[in-house]
């Protein structure tokens, strides 16, 4: 039986665009929007029924191939590592989201057919009208939604570094978020070979084994949940800890990523980049000179700003001073070229 936190993320009413960016977004907590997108037409039409719905995607659908995963029955819908750990419990395929759509249909009432899926599909490519007539107003329009299809399935606890708001369509789903200081309670598998693409927990939420990671029971003790039905919409975070359970035989999911500061989806600085290039260059180092270098980062990343800077003439305060385009693009080149040196 899956292990449901007692806490619940938090709901709130907000409607207006003003509200949304202030009460949601800038407060960068986990918030649950009931009936956020309840005026889309792809819910309405979902309402209907799983026909319908597939029926309103199909008319969009430009027959471009989109990332689609299909997993044998005795999975039961979770996505994981395969029993050896060398490779994942689900193949790979490339569709068009309406063929994806069609598969599900078949396979949504059937006890002993695969799991399907269509992961993460830019809407821009594969159905553009949809994103017409189905609008989030609160985002900037280059910010590009995405589309998630399918029958039942189990995302296990998984992290990434951009907002992100997902709004359900058909289906009920199931959302429990841990905060990122949980990291050490959710016995994180590889971070560089990964069933989603991202870092994800190895432990079950449905069947936790408390005798092999005894840690989870403190990281459910910190766990928000919330199920959501269509029309409603969730915020997460940058690197909230999310586990996402599909609860009905066919489930339509919008979403929508986007970092701080930045004005589109388009590829900016990540972050988790910075932390790959920390592994590469600081992990190995001794256990004394890690140290040193931990109270570097404290001091220049992440204690207070003004104590780094407030000695040094505003004018000279270089890439420690708000950085230009043009000083972003020199760092930028300094670290390719640094990297380049190491092949």
């Amino acid at each position: 039986m899956t292990a449901v936190p007692h806490r619940r993320i938090l709901e709130l009413s907000v409607r207006d665009d003003a509200a949304v960016h202030g009460a949601v977004f800038a407060a960068k907590r986990p918030s649950v929007l009931r009936g956020f997108v309840a005026a889309w037409p792809a819910v309405q039409r979902a309402a209907e029924s799983p026909q319908a719905i597939a029926h309103y995607l199909r008319q969009f659908d430009t027959g471009a191939v989109v990332d689609a995963l299909l997993a044998p029955p005795e999975i039961d819908g979770q996505i994981f590592y395969d029993a050896a750990m060398t490779g994942f419990n689900f193949v790979r395929n490339r569709l068009p989201l309406a063929a994806i759509a069609d598969q599900a249909l078949r396979y949504a009432h059937s006890a002993d057919a695969p799991a399907v899926a269509a992961q993460s599909a830019l809407i821009r490519d594969c159905i553009p009208g949809f994103a017409l007539e189905n609008r989030l107003n609160c985002l900037d329009a280059r910010i590009l939604p995405r589309i998630w299809l399918g029958t039942r399935i189990t995302t296990p606890a998984h992290v990434d570094e951009w907002n992100n708001i997902g709004c359900v369509v058909a289906g009920r789903r199931r959302f429990t978020l841990f905060p990122p200081e949980q990291i050490a309670n959710l016995y994180i598998g590889p971070i560089d070979f990964a069933p989603t693409g991202a870092p994800m927990s190895l432990v079950s939420l449905r069947r936790p084994d408390f005798a092999r990671y005894p840690k989870f029971r403190d990281a459910l003790a910190a766990a928000e949940t919330a199920e959501l039905a269509p029309g409603d919409a969730i915020f997460i975070p940058p690197l909230w800890w999310h586990h996402v359970e599909s609860l009905d035989p066919f489930n339509v999911l919008v979403n929508y990523w986007w970092h701080d500061g930045a004005q589109d989806a388009a590829p900016v600085d990540s972050a988790f980049d910075a932390l790959l290039h920390a592994i590469l260059g600081i992990r190995g180092l001794p256990a004394q000179t890690r140290l040193a270098w931990g109270a570097f980062f404290e001091h220049y990343l992440f204690g207070p700003e003004a104590t780094s800077v407030e000695h040094i003439p505003p004018g000279r305060r270089g890439i420690l001073g708000e950085l230009s385009a043009e000083q972003r693009t020199r760092l930028r080149a300094r670290l390719a070229a640094g990297l380049g040196r190491a092949k």
